[in-house]
């Protein structure tokens, strides 16, 4: 299926809400993982969006380097000469899921995307073990009113964070296995950082050369690391790219 100037819609048409259309579609394999896979193989430009909180937003704490939607508008637009291909970044400081649901339509929706990646819960986790169900059915939402939309929703778990200058963010973990499993109950795909930090970053100490601000905030390293893994599970990592080559350290 195609939209307005060949871009061809993942699910649905956009604005059409015909469930024989989107079911059709998920048979021909144009969801979940697979279907980030075959848009990227194909010949239509595909519009992504990029949204979260100040971690996807990569205000202030990268220092002026390439946030990790950045890296992946380089990765693809330019490497992979998808030049006609859109990345547009939506992420907002300080946001959590009620913030983003509240927004969807304008800081999503309305954009027409094919495919939305989502990384939050690192503010939302601050509101401690009452908040996870809170946060299981905002983020369950989020990703079903994208699917609705037509586009595919990618989940990513957060980083791993430098405990000793961040108490009031120790449910983390447990958020990020609500992402897992909300992931898990949608199909939808899940690029799992904060599993993949703890494996490559297990000593605290060493994780603070990803934490610009020695807390929370990854720095130039860490969004390369996330970028790094989106490309790996995307099946777009290639150690001759210069984007995948960058040092994380």
């Amino acid at each position: 299926m195609h939209g307005p100037g060949g871009r061809r819609t993942v699910g649905i048409a956009l604005g059409c809400g015909e469930p024989g259309a989107r079911r059709e579609a998920e048979e021909a394999g144009t969801a979940g993982v697979e279907g980030v896979k075959d848009l990227l193989a194909g010949m239509d430009p595909v519009a992504w969006v990029f949204t979260g909180d100040s971690i996807t937003h990569g205000a202030l704490h990268t220092k002026g380097w390439r946030s990790y939607p950045e890296h992946f508008a380089e990765r693809v637009r330019w490497e992979l000469k998808r030049m006609r291909d859109i990345v547009i970044n939506t992420g907002i400081s300080g946001d959590k899921t009620d913030g983003l649901l509240a927004d969807l339509d304008w800081r999503v929706l309305h954009l027409k995307p094919d495919v939305v990646s989502i990384m939050l819960g690192m503010n939302d986790c601050t509101l401690g073990a009452v908040g996870r169900e809170l946060f299981r059915k905002n983020l369950t939402a989020i990703v079903t009113k994208v699917k609705t939309a037509g586009a595919i929703p990618i989940l990513n778990t957060p980083n791993t964070i430098y405990l000793k200058n961040a108490e009031t963010r120790a449910e983390l973990p447990a958020y990020a296995q609500v992402v897992r499993d909300v992931a898990l109950g949608t199909k939808a795909p899940l690029v799992d950082h904060f599993a993949h930090w703890e494996t490559a970053r297990p000593d605290q100490e060493a994780l603070l050369k990803w934490l610009e601000d020695q807390s929370i905030h990854p720095g130039v390293f860490g969004h390369r690391e996330f970028a790094r893994q989106i490309f790996t599970d995307l099946g777009i990592y290639d150690e001759k790219s210069p984007t995948c080559q960058l040092p994380v350290e």
